[in-house]
Parts: structure tokens; C-alpha cells; sequence
């Protein structure tokens, strides 16, 4: 195992000294790229301020894979299950299935489950400890069963382009090899604008993009496209989501949808007449940056927000609760990439503080697990999350993801989170700003 103080700041030829807070990386370390696991020691250090301008590879490379979250393995030490959560499974109050959520999303008939399983865990930097690894091959294809079982039945997938790799052609074996059924299943994809299109936007170009995940899936009709664009200079986002809006006159998709725009960029395109039905942005108790301009709008609008990065890439769970900060091991790229928030959201002792106060809430409600605490939160927080997004390396989080809903947070509960929130540090910015170059 390789161990690394802490991930660089931007400038690349920075040496970072042991201590120092986590912080944003334009480039991960050599020993991270090349898939070694990461030591950080952390602190309470002010992050460095946003660089006034980020290159399109900078920005790409740092955090343009879009998804979601790692609950840890509940069963496997030193995640071990509370005995009172095991006496309320046993109880039977755990439901037999996630429920789906209350309506389809805005201009479609597709509803979600309110878990959706993220798929950028199978896109090949997410392998972590090879006992448990099940993000490849047949054991990632064989893996969708169980998360249908569990009405877990919708899939958050994407192109190369967005960091998915191979996940869209691993859904596409499960429909063809009969794990799961077409019928049965929501598969939500991307429509990554990262290049040179982004100034030359044609409906062409677009129906060509969705030709290819049609292929790959095995299917005619994707339930969900959400768009990603990279450049906000180039305006030509307006009119991608109305070619995409077209597509769905044309029956080729079921909803258009959007992934890490701002409020600003949402509201050029509805006003504009695309029919927006969602938007996949970042969204936990470390990074709450849509509370300030994103879901006001979006409750306006009725328009979704689909959250990713719900427990942290694993950070807001059991493990690393009184875990110390020189020991946090960055073995995976949703680590990697949810590591530099702490910082900015309150340094690592707040953070203890912060998973301290989850613990409590979730003995109150029979053990609950801190990932589940920190899930429900998300869920409960807002009117316009009907659906969270929750990567996972294998389907033992499956029985976690159930019992997320054999309980609720009472107004106590959202207070003594929220007084906790409070001592840390507020977002100045609206969703996906930081990454684009601009403050946290």
C-alpha cells in the first residue's frame, strides 16, 4: 500500500506537509493514479481559495465522473450491525423492498426507486479491498439481481466521457443474460458534452449520441438522458437540451434530464421550452451548496433533484467514526474525490463531531446506521428529492439500503443534525461552481 500525506493543492508542484487539511486535487497523487491506496492526515486548516480559472481537462479529470456514494459493508468488522438494528430486522419492520418514489418524474411516466443503484462504481476505480470487489465481470453482472429483488430497480449509468467505463455494456449483459428484465427496470444515462460539439450543437450530433448507449444497453428507449456540459461559455446547453426534449417528442427517451448545472443554466433551458424533468447534482451534509439557490428553484418548477455523493464516497459512515485522520485510507475514486469537501465543510474534528451526532440519532431509531441517518436526511430534507443515488461495490449494502426506510427523522432529530451543520462552514456558491473554478 502506497500512503500519501495529503492530496496536493492546485498547483501540482505544491508539497504538501503532514497535517495539512484535505483539499481538492487538480491531478491525484501517482500513487492514487495509479490505483494505490492513500493515507491523509487531516486537520482543520482553512482550504486553499478557488483558482480563478480551471483548464477543461483540469475540471474533467477532478470531478466530471458524476456519481455517487459507497455505503460501507454493514456486515464485516469494524462495521459491525448494532444489536438493536439486528433485534428490528428481525422484528420484521425492515421493508421487504425500497419503495419507489410517490410519481414519475416531471414530463414522463418514469418513477424511480428512492434508491437508485449508481453505476460509477463499476467504472474501474472503485475495485478498493479485492475481497470485496465486485465491480467487474460476471460478479458485477450477477450483482443487479439483487438489487431488483430489493425494488432497487432503477440505474444511474453514463459514456467513458462522464467516468463510467464499461458500466452502460455490464447493464446491457444483466437485460440480454435475463438477470434482470427490461420491463422490470429504469435505466437513466448521460449525454456527456465535452468537446468541440459544445460550440458547433446540431440535433445530429445528439441523435448519433443516443444511438450508442441504445446499442450498448440492447435497448430502443432510454427512460432518462441527463446532460452534462462542461463549457458554460459555449451557450449551445440550450439548445442540446432542446434537441433532447425533441428526442422525447420523437419516443427515442422517456425524460430529459440534467447532470451538475447550476440554477442559472437550469432556468435559461426551461425558460427556453426544454422540458427538464431533473437535475443529478452533489448533495449530503458535507456538501450542501443546492439548499442555497437549486432547490427553491426546483421546487418551483417541479423539477427533480436526483442527489449523488449522499454518504461521501463512504466517509459519512460507521467506519470512520472516532477514526483517526492519519489512518482514512483513499482506496477508491469516490474517496478520493469526497475527501477534499471535509475541509471546506468544517475541518475533520467537526466532522467527528457531525458523525457523533448521526450515531446518536441512529441509536434512537433502533441502530440505524450513519450512512442510512445521513441518507435520510438528504431524502427528508426537501419536497423535490424523490429518488438518492447510491453507488455501491457489491450487493451487500442491499439489506442497508432496505432498512434505510424502517425509520424517519423527526423534527428533534433534523434540529440536532442542523445545530451540528450550523458550527461548521456554509457554501458561499450554487452547485458544481467550486469545481467549475469558482469559491465553495
Amino acid at each position: 500500500m502506497s500512503s500519501f500525506t495529503a492530496p496536493p493543492t492546485a498547483t501540482s508542484s505544491t508539497t504538501t506537509t503532514e497535517g495539512r487539511a484535505l483539499r481538492r486535487s487538480r491531478k491525484p497523487p501517482r500513487a492514487a493514479r495509479r490505483g494505490h491506496a492513500v493515507v491523509v492526515k487531516a486537520s482543520n486548516e482553512e482550504p486553499p481559495a478557488a483558482p480563478a480559472e480551471l483548464s477543461r481537462r483540469d475540471v474533467f479529470a477532478a470531478t466530471a465522473a458524476l456519481a455517487a456514494a459507497i455505503p460501507l459493508d454493514r456486515a464485516s468488522a469494524p462495521f459491525a450491525v448494532p444489536a438493536a438494528f439486528a433485534a428490528m430486522e428481525t422484528a420484521g419492520s425492515i421493508p421487504a423492498k425500497v419503495p419507489a418514489a410517490a410519481s414519475p418524474l416531471k414530463f414522463s411516466t418514469s418513477t424511480p426507486s428512492r434508491v437508485i443503484k449508481g453505476c460509477w462504481q463499476l467504472g474501474g476505480g472503485h475495485r478498493g479491498d479485492q475481497a470485496t470487489d465486485r465491480t467487474s465481470g460476471a460478479a458485477a453482472v450477477e450483482d443487479f439481481a439483487a438489487f431488483a429483488r430489493a425494488g432497487i430497480n432503477t440505474f444511474d449509468t453514463g459514456p467513458e466521457a462522464c467516468g463510467y467505463g464499461p458500466s452502460e455494456l455490464i447493464i446491457g449483459e444483466a437485460l440480454k443474460s435475463g438477470t434482470i428484465k427490461r420491463e422490470d427496470v429504469n435505466i437513466y444515462t448521460k449525454l456527456c458534452c465535452v468537446g468541440r460539439e459544445q460550440q458547433n450543437m446540431t440535433s445530429d450530433w445528439v441523435n448519433q449520441k443516443l444511438d450508442l448507449p441504445c446499442r450498448r444497453l440492447g435497448t430502443n428507449k432510454l427512460d432518462l438522458v441527463q446532460m452534462y456540459w462542461n463549457e458554460y461559455n459555449a451557450k449551445h446547453y440550450v439548445d442540446a437540451a432542446l434537441f433532447l426534449t425533441d428526442a422525447k417528442a420523437a419516443g427515442r427517451i422517456g425524460a430529459v434530464g440534467l447532470t451538475n448545472f447550476d440554477t442559472k443554466r437550469v432556468a435559461e433551458m426551461v425558460d427556453a421550452g426544454a422540458e427538464i424533468a431533473s437535475n443529478q447534482i452533489q448533495f449530503s451534509l458535507l456538501d450542501r451548496r443546492p439548499e442555497r439557490e437549486m432547490v427553491p428553484y426546483c421546487a418551483k418548477n417541479g423539477i427533480a433533484l436526483l442527489p449523488y455523493g449522499v454518504v461521501a464516497g463512504g466517509l459519512l459512515s460507521d467506519k470512520f467514526l472516532d477514526f483517526p485522520g492519519e489512518d482514512v485510507v483513499l482506496d477508491t475514486s469516490s474517496k478520493r474525490k469526497y475527501a477534499s469537501v471535509l475541509g471546506y465543510a468544517g475541518g475533520y474534528a467537526w466532522y467527528q463531531r457531525l458523525l457523533a451526532e448521526l450515531r446518536r440519532v441512529g441509536d434512537k431509531h433502533g441502530g440505524a446506521t450513519i450512512a442510512n441517518v445521513a441518507s435520510r436526511w438528504v431524502l427528508d430534507s426537501n419536497d423535490v428529492t424523490p429518488a438518492i443515488i447510491l453507488g455501491a461495490r457489491n450487493a451487500n449494502h442491499v439489506d442497508d439500503h432496505r432498512a434505510m426506510f424502517a425509520f424517519e427523522l423527526d423534527d428533534d432529530d433534523k434540529a440536532s443534525i442542523r445545530g451540528v451543520l450550523n458550527k461548521g462552514k456554509a457554501p458561499s456558491a450554487d452547485c458544481y461552481t467550486y469545481e467549475r473554478g469558482g469559491p465553495w
